[in-house]
C-alpha cells in the first residue's frame, strides 16, 4: 500500500533527478507552440522509464498510466511546457541558451516535476487501480492557449477523467509549503483594441478638426464607469488601458488617428459578457458624441479558473496528511489569468500553488521577471504532493 512516507521517499529518492530535468529545460527554453526541442526530450525521458507517450496538438505530449490493482477512477494531471520572450540575467551555469527566451514563470519547474510523478506512478502501479492521463501541454502563456486547442482534440476523451489537477510556481511561499483557494482562483482575461478616427489638421486651428487625443481621453475616463458604476462591488473586476499611441501629431499637429489596447478582467461569467457589451457601447457612443468614429475589437481571452470547493477541500487534507499542517495554507483570489482555466469549465478542477522562495526570502524571485529562480527542493515538494493526491484521489470511493 502507497503511503505519504512511501511517496515523499520515493520523491527525494529522484530529486537529483529531477533537478537535472529542470535544469535542461531552463537551459533550453521554447516559445509558446514552438516547443518541439522540449515535448521530444519529454517523449525520450518517458521512453526511458518504461512509458508510451503520443503527441497532441503538434508540441502537447500525453501519456497513459494505468494502475493494476481493480479500480476505474481516471484523473488527469497537467504541466505547461512553454516559455517566455524574456533575456535572462542570471550566473546560474543552467541559465538560458537561447537569446530573449527564458522560462521566467515556472513551467520547467512543472514539466520536470510532472514527468517524475509519472516515473513514480509509473513504478507503483501494482499499488493502486485506476488510470492517470498526463498531459505537458503547450502554449499557455499564447493566446488561444494550449488548453484549448487539446480540448478540441480531444485529451479529456479516451479515457474521460473525473478531475483534472495542476500545479504553479509560487515565489510568495517558501519551498517546502503549499497554497490552495476554493471556487474563483484567478480572473478571466480579454483583450481590447480600440480605433479612434478623428480628423487631423493644424494644432492652432483645433476647430477644424476632430481631436482623436481628445475623444481616446474621454473614451478612458467613461470606461472606468463600467466598474464603479455598473458592477457589484463585490466582485472584482479590472479594467485597465495600458497602451495609447497616436499615428502622426506633434506640438503644433492634430493627428488624425489614436489607437489604444487594454484588458478587462473579472471572476464572474456573466459579468464578463455583461461588462464587454458596456465597453462597446460606451466607446462607440462616446466617440460618436464628440465626432469621431471608432473601430473596437475584444478578443475573448481565457476564462474564469474556477477550483472545485470538494475537490479542492480534499487536496488541502491531503496535503495536511503529506506535509503537516503549518505547510499547508489559504490563499486571495488573483486578477492574473491561466489557460488551466479552460479545463475547470467543463470539469472540477484544483489549480494549486508551489512554494519555491529560498528561506526567509519570499517574494524575491518572482515570475515573469528576467531574475526569477528557485529552491530546487520545491521540487520534491512538488513531485511527491501531486503523486500523493492523484492516488489518493484514485483511493476514493
Amino acid at each position: 500500500m502507497l503511503s505519504p512516507e512511501k511517496i515523499t521517499g520515493m520523491s527525494k529518492q529522484y530529486l537529483p533527478e529531477t533537478i537535472r530535468l529542470r535544469r535542461y529545460l531552463h537551459e533550453h527554453p521554447e516559445l509558446s507552440f514552438q516547443e518541439h526541442q522540449t515535448a521530444a526530450f519529454i517523449e525520450n525521458t518517458l521512453r526511458a522509464y518504461g512509458l508510451e507517450p503520443a503527441r497532441m496538438a503538434n508540441t502537447g505530449v500525453i501519456v497513459l498510466i494505468e494502475g493494476q490493482k481493480p479500480g476505474g477512477k481516471v484523473v488527469a494531471l497537467r504541466a505547461d511546457t512553454d516559455a517566455l520572450p524574456i533575456q535572462e540575467i542570471s550566473s546560474e551555469h543552467y541559465r538560458s541558451r537561447n537569446p530573449g527566451v527564458m522560462h521566467a514563470c515556472g513551467h520547467d519547474v512543472h514539466t520536470a516535476s510532472l514527468i517524475t510523478v509519472a516515473r513514480i506512478l509509473h513504478e507503483t502501479r501494482p499499488a493502486w487501480g485506476g488510470k492517470v492521463k498526463i498531459i505537458f501541454q503547450p502554449g499557455e502563456e499564447k493566446f488561444p492557449g494550449g488548453a484549448s486547442l487539446l480540448i478540441g482534440e480531444g485529451v479529456l476523451q479516451n479515457p474521460v477523467p473525473e478531475i483534472i489537477l495542476a500545479q504553479h510556481v509560487f515565489p510568495e511561499l517558501e519551498a517546502g509549503k503549499l497554497g490552495f483557494r476554493q471556487g474563483p482562483f484567478m480572473a478571466s482575461a480579454d483583450e481590447i483594441y480600440i480605433t479612434v478616427h478623428g480628423k487631423s489638421g493644424h494644432g492652432a486651428i483645433p476647430h477644424s478638426t476632430r481631436d482623436p487625443i481628445l475623444i481616446a481621453s474621454h473614451i478612458v475616463v467613461a470606461l472606468q464607469q463600467i466598474v464603479s458604476r455598473n458592477n457589484n462591488p463585490l466582485t472584482p473586476s479590472v479594467l485597465t488601458i495600458g497602451k495609447i499611441q497616436s499615428t502622426g501629431g506633434a506640438t503644433n499637429i492634430i493627428p488624425g488617428e489614436v489607437k489604444m489596447e487594454g484588458t478587462f478582467r473579472t471572476f464572474d461569467e456573466a459579468w464578463r459578457k455583461e461588462a464587454k457589451s458596456l465597453i462597446r457601447k460606451i466607446t462607440e457612443g462616446t466617440a460618436q458624441a464628440m465626432g469621431g468614429q471608432v473601430e473596437i475589437d475584444i478578443k475573448d481571452g481565457y476564462p474564469v479558473l474556477l477550483n472545485d470547493p470538494k475537490l479542492t477541500h480534499r487536496m488541502q487534507q491531503w496535503a495536511i496528511q503529506l506535509l503537516g499542517p503549518e505547510q499547508v495554507v489559504d490563499l486571495p483570489m488573483r486578477t492574473t489569468a491561466e489557460d488551466f482555466a479552460y479545463y475547470s469549465q467543463l470539469m472540477p478542477a484544483c489549480f494549486y500553488r508551489l512554494g519555491t522562495a529560498h528561506p526567509g526570502r519570499p517574494g524575491e524571485k518572482r515570475v515573469h521577471t528576467p531574475d526569477f529562480d528557485i529552491d530546487e527542493e520545491a521540487l520534491a515538494t512538488g513531485v511527491a504532493f501531486m503523486a500523493w493526491a492523484a492516488v489518493s484521489w484514485l483511493k476514493t470511493a
